[in-house]
């Protein structure tokens, strides 16, 4: 297999926005042998140590889920997983004040903002000058224009039942790597308990962060976009755990290695 056909692989993960994890042995009779994945671990071009490739391709799987760029070593060998992500979309529901400030913070972390509100005094480009779309309308009526999937972050600000329980059958159902949403924690208990005797599955029910944020003592609105965006991160990029899953890791991160 030439290097052409693993940068053209590459190529084609970024320019359709898709997961993916380039594999390369660095070490080992196998040294060099390199492989790209997609998200679900299926081979796209390349091949890899029949030995270990079970282990390999489900370790890039876990990588692909924090976008932890990484060497790994198993046993004498060692292989390095270069993490392909597309540039995560974050979805706010609600213009408030918290999703003013939250817009630009989550601009300058990289992500592709829309913020959406069924009040289209409230989505206007002068509160919102840093968005990269503004959605006036119910969800109901936005249909196609909004995206539920892998790389896609939702923030519910709204406190309207009218706006925020015709979300809970898409984004329940859907792949989305964060559910926060806004509320007290009897808000929050009080809305769990109405999803789960509307038949909605534990498990489903419980990715929702609600109260949404990292408890930091947040009061004003851009402490809690702060508060937001932390959790967000740290749902991204996963923790030292989720590391633990795979084999030794190993010097780079994909800050360093960046």
């Amino acid at each position: 297999m030439s290097d052409g056909a693993v940068l053209a692989a590459v190529r084609h993960l970024v320019d359709a926005a898709q997961f993916g994890c380039r594999i390369i042995m660095v070490s080992g009779p196998d040294q060099f042998a390199s492989a790209v994945v997609d998200a679900d671990g299926g081979y796209i071009t390349g091949r890899l140590p029949e030995r270990l490739a079970g282990s390999l391709v489900a370790d890039a799987v876990t990588l692909m889920s924090v976008e932890r760029t990484t060497t790994v070593r198993y046993g004498e060998e060692e292989a390095f997983f270069e993490v392909i992500a597309p540039r995560p979309k974050l979805l706010v529901f609600g213009a408030v004040h918290v999703a003013q400030a939250l817009v630009p913070m989550a601009r300058m972390m990289g992500f592709e903002v829309s913020v959406s509100d069924a009040r289209p005094a409230f989505i206007t480009s002068d509160r919102f000058p840093d968005a990269d779309e503004l959605l006036a309308g119910w969800p109901g009526d936005l249909g196609d224009r909004l995206m539920f999937d892998r790389r896609t972050f939702v923030v519910i600000l709204s406190h309207d039942a009218r706006y925020e329980d015709p979300l809970w059958p898409v984004v329940l159902g859907s792949s989305v790597r964060y559910i926060g949403a806004m509320g007290s924690r009897k808000t929050a208990a009080a809305r769990r308990e109405r999803l789960l005797a509307e038949g909605y599955p534990v498990e489903a029910v419980d990715r929702i962060n609600g109260p949404i944020g990292i408890d930091i003592g947040a009061v004003t609105p851009a402490e809690i976009a702060v508060s937001i965006l932390a959790e967000l991160t740290a749902s991204r990029y996963g923790s030292g755990s989720d590391l633990e899953l795979i084999g030794e890791v190993q010097r780079l991160t994909k800050s360093e290695y960046l």
